[in-house]
């Protein structure tokens, strides 16, 4: 049975890997499928550390899994519920109008 502690618990875990740019540009790739550190970095114009870094935070957050394949790791999301819920989240956010609050100055 889910508690509002364990619903506030998943909520806090997915705000704190959206709350990096990084991390939403990996979890957006990752969308269209795995993916490999080195592949993403050189998608998304970062270095293959940072990207780790990230992965392994995305990992602890429970958003991404690892598959190890010989030497290699392959990324991909954890569940294909995250997939509908990313895309979901983005659709609604942009079905809204920010607030003045929100906008970029």
């Amino acid at each position: 049975m889910l508690t509002c502690e364990t619903r506030e618990a998943a909520l806090t875990r997915l705000g704190r890997a959206l709350a990096d740019p990084t991390r939403c540009r990996i979890l957006i790739t990752l969308l269209d499928g795995p993916g490999y550190p080195a592949q993403l970095a050189e998608k998304l114009g970062l270095s293959r550390s940072n990207v780790s870094n990230h992965l392994s935070c995305l990992r602890g957050c429970g958003l991404v899994v690892a598959a190890y394949q010989g030497r290699q790791v392959r990324y991909e999301l954890a569940d294909p519920h995250l997939k509908r819920a990313i895309s979901e989240l983005v659709d609604v956010v942009l079905a809204v109008e920010p607030g003045p609050d929100c906008a970029d100055e």
